[in-house]
């Protein structure tokens, strides 16, 4: 069998034979997704080459280290966070990109501002979840300096020195849930609001939204203080449980942060009438929460979609890094998922 020559190569990937030459040779411009199309093809046809073309790719295609910072190992939706994040970065085809995803569960800003700082000596680039407070704006100004973007996702930081920021509109998803549950309740009655935390911007921001959306359109309804749930499942159970205890006219349910298989669990013990009056709005989309879906406590889960939210995210800090000097930080704003019993 006659060996693949240059031709062949040049004709499989589509390119001229010049390219294939200056590829093979090391001399001149090349763009790395010509490259990766030429060696693509070479593995095909079993071009003599290929470690030669692998070798120019490797020096070509720029690398990047990049961090991410997550919260709570032990909650599903971080680990599947995580797993995405890995991926995303796995099939980028213009960069090299070695993802290192930390998690965090002892959630004090110290500790967080820690190992944020711990990552930017490891990365290129950090990005992290994490309420707002001071110590963690001082972190994020000082890993700036250093010459190490932070990227916010989910939810934002006060700190100006941030590179970037990638989440929903979440005034737009306060006022999203304040429609369902108005909308789905008959008469009076009382809603119950739970944070994760009130200095998660994200949070924050939904529940003044909901909150504003209510005043307008639903008078006869209730809304409660917020509580957080310091993203606690325990603390969350025995949240519902109490206020189940104390009331009998509780129309709703929102819960803006961590928690749902407390509040499910508490649900689950209550009688069936009373399960079948409130309506429940959570963010998170777990297992917990798909099992909560199926189940019919769950009126609907307003949530990142994880799959793009993770790309934009990678691509969100691949482009901070190529930027030639600091500019305003960059928005990259995701529409968020609205899912139901009906299409879980």
């Amino acid at each position: 069998m006659t060996r693949p020559t240059i031709a062949d190569l040049a004709a499989a990937s589509g390119v001229s034979v010049s390219t294939v030459n200056r590829i093979l040779s090391g001399k001149g411009s090349v763009k790395a997704a010509t490259i990766q199309r030429v060696q693509g093809a070479a593995e095909e046809i079993g071009f003599y080459g290929l470690g030669t073309i692998e070798d120019r790719m490797r020096k070509e295609t720029p690398h990047f280290r990049l961090g991410f910072l997550l919260q709570q190992s032990n909650r599903d939706l971080y680990q599947l966070f995580g797993r995405r994040i890995v991926a995303a970065c796995r099939e980028r085809r213009d960069e090299i990109v070695d993802p290192l995803v930390d998690f965090v569960d002892l959630l004090s800003p110290e500790n967080i501002a820690g190992r944020l700082t711990a990552l930017g000596e490891e990365c290129d680039a950090v990005a992290v979840i994490a309420a707002d407070h001071p110590v963690i704006g001082q972190a994020i100004r000082s890993l700036r300096e250093k010459g190490k973007p932070v990227i916010t996702y989910i939810t934002d930081q006060s700190a100006p020195e941030k590179a970037a920021f990638v989440g929903t509109d979440n005034w737009k998803l306060g006022r999203t849930a304040a429609f369902l549950i108005s909308g789905m309740t008959h008469g009076r009655g009382r809603v119950a609001v739970f944070l994760g935390n009130h200095r998660y911007q994200c949070q924050d921001i939904s529940d003044a939204a909901f909150r504003s959306y209510m005043r307008e359109n639903a008078p006869d309804l209730i809304i409660e203080d917020s509580r957080p749930t310091n993203e606690e499942a325990a603390r969350a159970y025995e949240m519902v449980t109490e206020l189940l205890a104390r009331t009998d006219d509780l129309a709703g349910i929102l819960i803006l942060g961590g928690g749902i298989s407390g509040v499910l669990r508490a649900l689950r013990k209550a009688p069936e009438d009373t399960r079948r009056r409130i309506r429940l709005i959570c963010r998170d989309i777990g297992p917990e929460t798909r099992k909560g879906l199926t189940e019919g406590l769950i009126t609907a889960a307003l949530c990142h979609p994880i799959d793009a939210t993770s790309e934009t995210l990678v691509g969100t800090m691949v482009d901070v890094l190529r930027q030639d000097a600091p500019a305003a930080p960059v928005m990259r704003i995701m529409p968020f998922e609205i899912v139901t019993p009906e299409n879980v």
